[in-house]
């Protein structure tokens, strides 16, 4: 059966979207200029990669980016790694991010704050402007310099937002994390790239319930010798706040600092702006190194072409401030859309509360996690009939691969009117390979497209592009957001292991992806997760796509166990509330496996456990298990792990039904 046939379409953009969406009106703009003429998206993208130099340097002048002094030339060396985007160039980010605060755009709203502690903040773009000059000023008098780092154990609410644009606007550099991580995972990240100020809060709220972390917070600053000053921030309002000799409020922050200007100091583009890590299943995270132009040249064309994201628009991602999804999101101030945070859990009071808050603040952009979709459909929600959807054009997808049945779910009961977006790239890019547009159709399970700019195609083990069928994801040429470096690594070794080891001077992503005759893309799972039973290599959402959709399954993983020099498929299965699995619902997982995919997909043995293992970003972690099941002796790192007891649980499960390796 053909991608075609498999892949009917739920979407289809109208002719005002196609001429009037930013995408749109981009791709007349090139055409008026001689580019072109290009019949469609897809002549678009070839265009792009054909032509990268022009096509960057044309998204910076559309997009109206802002820099001091401007590049000698768009690509200076192609080298990948060590590519040289903009030399030349100096520019600061945070003036990017602010360049509409001034002007008719000055009382708009730019954030919309709504936590489980403290009532809805609103701030203005001209406000947050202030707020983070007066922040930056703080910094300053305490000695915090270009190139220092700035860290923050901060909420998704204002306070990150403002903490971010003060630090970047002098030149320091910008690095979260959520206050939910352990005190070791904290250090893990932080201790490496030792700050020379946090921004922390002394609590958060998470599901109707308060976690005080005053004691835990002021371990931390004691781990973190480096520090000249800590501001802190009562996200509990009725907690004390995080005692010390370095610590100022927030409120005596910003009043110290308060009528002194955001400087924007001028830098060059490679200077760094963000530090993301990996999730440091396996020791401590890499650091990851964005550097401000090239992330925020990317950030651009991603949420002003791909997102049509603009000024008017309203702009709601469900994120923490340990995934790069925060980044993403706060990007979205270049474009002038109002920011709406939310902090807390999806779920509390009800599974409704995002959609409810999605309708109450009229958002034009709604993103969340495949995971959170595939909750709404499992609840049986209908915000599509039961609330006032007619601002909302586009949901953004994430997180993991979004099945089929969830296409269903959002074009029957979650947003039927909406563009669903179903982006993939990762945070070592700080954004996407592939995902949405608005010039082409929505296919069921499928992503729409190649981004612009990102030349992606699936490599087979030969280092050769596969003419159908499933491989590696690679990207062969530079892409601007790619890093700078990691942290700490001078001669670039670990960067180049990372990412181009597998095929020298092309990027190697980790997913296992198939690209569709029509040009959308189908993402298996991560490549270092894949099965080979057999010796046939199979992407383990190919088997959730199957699981996860019987009423009676809560949630599932699946792994490899390597036995006499073969692998066999084990699926660990937690069931529905007040559900078993049985031995009648093994068949009729067996038999849906096997018709919805194949008879190798099969799982040889089905375990039934009460928890699966996940990384604080809310991805499976699948390597840990593997590691488990086949015996390794490496140790992981349970800082990690959003709930680490899901592991001891299944060695437990493991044991009793034979399956631990000795």
């Amino acid at each position: 059966m053909s991608n075609t046939e498999q892949s009917p379409v739920v979407w289809s953009p109208s002719e005002d979207t196609l001429t009037h969406s930013r995408m749109g009106r981009f791709k007349a703009w090139l055409e008026q200029q001689g580019y072109g003429p290009f019949a469609g998206y897809h002549a678009l993208h070839k265009w792009s990669i054909g032509d990268l130099e022009t096509f960057w340097q044309k998204v910076w002048d559309y997009c109206g980016l802002v820099c001091d002094t401007p590049a000698d030339k768009v690509l200076g060396k192609r080298d990948m790694p060590g590519a040289e985007w903009f030399p030349g160039m100096k520019l600061n980010f945070a003036a990017n991010l602010l360049r509409l605060a001034d002007g008719e755009h000055a009382d708009h709203e730019a954030v919309v704050a709504y936590c489980e502690t403290r009532p809805v903040l609103r701030r203005t773009y001209a406000e947050l402007k202030a707020d983070a000059g007066a922040l930056e000023a703080f910094l300053r008098s305490k000695g915090i310099q270009k190139g220092d780092r700035v860290a923050g154990v901060v909420t998704n609410g204002y306070e990150a937002l403002a903490g971010m644009l003060a630090a970047t606007s002098l030149g320091a550099i910008w690095s979260s994390a959520s206050p939910d991580f352990g005190i070791g995972a904290i250090l893990d990240r932080f201790g490496q790239i030792e700050p020379s100020a946090l921004i922390v809060v002394n609590g958060y709220g998470y599901g109707g319930k308060v976690f005080a972390r005053q004691t835990d917070f002021a371990e931390l600053i004691a781990g973190l010798p480096s520090l000249k000053a800590v501001v802190s921030v009562q996200q509990l309002p009725d907690e004390a706040p995080i005692a010390g000799d370095l610590v100022t409020t927030w409120e005596d922050a910003l009043a110290s600092g308060q009528g002194q200007a955001p400087s924007f100091t001028p830098l060059p583009p490679d200077h760094p702006v963000y530090i993301l890590y990996s999730s440091g299943t396996t020791g401590k995270p890499k650091c990851i190194v964005h550097g401000n132009a090239g992330l925020l040249v990317n950030h651009a064309k991603e949420l002003m072409l791909h997102g049509d994201v603009g000024p008017g628009d309203r702009f709601l991602y469900f994120t923490t401030c340990g995934w790069m999804m925060w980044n993403w999101q706060a990007s979205a101030l270049l474009t002038g859309a109002a920011v709406i945070t939310v902090d807390g859990s999806p779920g509390y009071p009800s599974l409704n509360f995002l959609w409810d808050t999605v309708a109450k603040e009229n958002v034009t952009h709604f993103g969340t996690s495949a995971r959170f979709i595939a909750g709404c459909r499992k609840g049986e929600l209908q915000p599509a009939k039961t609330l006032d959807q007619s601002k909302l054009r586009v949901v953004f997808s994430t997180g993991s691969p979004l099945l089929p049945e969830d296409y269903d779910w959002v074009y029957s009961d979650g947003a039927p009117n909406a563009l669903l977006g179903s982006i993939a790239g990762g945070t070592d890019i700080c954004g996407c390979f592939v995902g949405a547009t608005p010039l082409l159709p929505v296919r069921r399970g499928e992503i729409q497209c190649r981004f612009l700019g990102v030349d992606a195609v699936a490599y087979g083990d030969d280092g050769q592009p596969v003419s159908e069928g499933r491989g590696e994801l690679v990207c062969r040429q530079p892409l601007p957001s790619m890093p700078v470096c990691f942290w700490d690594d001078p001669n670039g070794e670990r960067y180049r292991d990372a990412y181009f080891s597998t095929f020298p001077g092309v990027w190697a992503h980790g997913d296992f992806i198939e690209f569709t005759e029509h040009g959308g893309a189908i993402i298996y799972g991560r490549s270092d997760a894949t099965l080979n039973p057999g010796g046939v290599r199979i992407g383990t959402a190919e088997i959730y796509r199957q699981v996860e959709t019987v009423a009676e399954v809560k949630d599932s993983l699946v792994v490899g166990r390597q036995i006499d020099g073969d692998v066999e498929v084990v699926l660990l299965v937690v069931p529905a509330d007040g559900q078993d699995i049985t031995g009648e619902l093994q068949k009729q997982l067996k038999s849906r496996i096997r018709e919805g995919a194949s008879p190798r997909h099969v799982p040889r043995h089905i375990v039934q456990v009460n928890d699966i293992p996940y990384t604080r970003s809310g991805k499976k972690v699948e390597l840990a298990v593997a590691r488990l099941i086949n015996g390794s002796k490496k140790a992981d790192n349970r800082d990690a792990l959003g709930n680490p007891e899901a592991l001891d649980h299944i060695r437990e499960r493991l044991a009793a039904v034979g399956l631990l390796s000795e």
